[in-house]
């Protein structure tokens, strides 16, 4: 897992300048509202509702946004009929690429995701192409900001983490799917701060490719992220420091 937390540090710097493009917000807000339809408007019982505000209040999302969101979602409001949609495809140099959409237009999504692909030198996939080399897992980032590591690791294993990595001054805690709802509320028990707390796919194996390659695949995965449809890109390519402190700057 070396290197996958310092790409999501990066993720957490680029958000805070998309919502000032205003993306970000749309982006949280489809968010919400999927999660408020699916398994209702109290986040106290709804723990993937909880997570995404979490995810809202960190971007310092409007409470009259996210409000309206979850009426949306519990049908208070009308709101558009949003679909989850996973897109399989390639990137530069067979970088293996999982896209997660939400969107009331699967036309428009496809169509989108597929000339973003071709335009950055990749392709879209037929489905079940690149699924299997990715496993859904619960990612949990704790910002270590002076605290004892080790003492937190053997924390979140004993609450039932699969993996605990150290990284760019914070500690990455990987959880079975089902278990992160677990992991996550016996930390919060214990006091321990965390920054964010969500499901991902993560790749089982990553890839190693030259400097250039990881680059085109960062711009790739940005523009892809760019779109309004797509919620969230995933490879299985092993950034290295220099490009992720490129990245970065």
């Amino acid at each position: 897992m070396a290197g996958h937390s310092k790409w999501a540090n990066i993720k957490h710097r680029k958000a805070a300048v998309d919502a000032k493009k205003g993306k970000l917000f749309t982006k949280l807000a489809r968010e919400i509202e999927t999660a408020a339809r699916l398994g209702g408007g109290d986040p106290s019982v709804n723990f993937t509702l909880r997570m995404v505000l979490e995810k809202a209040k960190q971007a310092n999302m409007p409470k009259d946004n996210i409000e309206r969101a979850i009426k949306r979602g519990t049908g208070e409001l009308q709101g558009e009929a949003l679909e989850e949609i996973w897109y399989e495809g390639y990137g530069p140099g067979g970088a293996a690429l999982m896209i997660k959409c939400l969107t009331d237009n699967r036309n428009r999504a496809v169509g989108e995701v597929r000339s973003t692909l071709r335009k950055h030198g990749g392709s879209l996939g037929e489905g079940g192409s690149v699924a299997w080399q990715f496993e859904e897992k619960g990612v949990i980032l704790i910002p270590l900001d002076g605290q004892d590591a080790e003492e937190l690791m053997l924390q979140a294993i004993d609450a039932g983490a699969e993996d605990v990595d150290e990284d760019n001054n914070y500690l990455e805690v990987i959880t079975g799917r089902a278990d992160l709802q677990k992991v996550r509320e016996t930390l919060d028990v214990q006091q321990v701060r965390i920054e964010s707390a969500e499901l991902k796919m993560i790749p089982k194996t990553y890839i190693e490719l030259d400097r250039e390659t990881q680059l085109s695949v960062a711009k790739l995965i940005e523009a892809l992220e760019d779109l309004d449809d797509v919620q969230a890109v995933y490879t299985n390519v092993q950034f290295s420091d220099e490009v992720l402190e490129q990245l970065a700057a």
